[in-house]
């Protein structure tokens, strides 16, 4: 029979090892998963009045969005660098909004930007993301330079 805690030591080394051989576009589908898990698990804390596991999911939130935030690269597209950059923030203030509040609304709020952002990345077609990765070869500067959020999230600490 397996502990608990050796199945935590697999998941976790199984997802190290899946973000190692990751594009940055799985690694930005794994942040925004992760970010609607953590805010669903949240809004069940609150619905449960656990403060403590809310105040630990809306951090781990927080902590995802923000490098979703700071990993925005401004010289491909600044208009739209700027829309995602003013989503973001929106998300971030809802969140630190439940984190004063015991109510779901904010995190509600939140979900309902976070939501279309997800769904729409999950739709980009396969040959749309072999296209990138091309380009991105091809390239010296990787788009994505989030490895410290890679590393947290591969490690279970957000």
């Amino acid at each position: 029979m397996f502990s608990r805690r050796s199945l935590d030591a697999y998941r976790k080394n199984s997802l190290r090892a899946e973000l190692s051989v990751a594009d940055p576009y799985v690694i930005t589908k794994m942040l925004y998963q992760g970010a609607f898990e953590r805010l669903a698990q949240a809004k069940g804390a609150i619905e449960h009045g656990d403060m403590e596991l809310k105040a630990k999911k809306l951090s781990s939130a927080t902590t995802i969005i923000e490098s979703l935030k700071n990993t925005l690269d401004f010289s491909v597209n600044s208009q739209l660098a700027q829309r995602l950059f003013d989503l973001y923030t929106f998300m971030l203030d809802r969140i630190a909004d439940a984190a004063i509040e015991v109510s779901s609304g904010p995190i509600d709020s939140a979900l309902k930007v976070l939501l279309p952002l997800k769904d729409a990345w999950d739709s980009i077609p396969l040959s749309e993301q072999q296209k990138a990765a091309a380009q991105r070869r091809s390239q010296d500067n990787p788009a994505y330079q989030g490895p410290e959020m890679v590393n947290s999230l591969a490690s279970g600490s957000v």
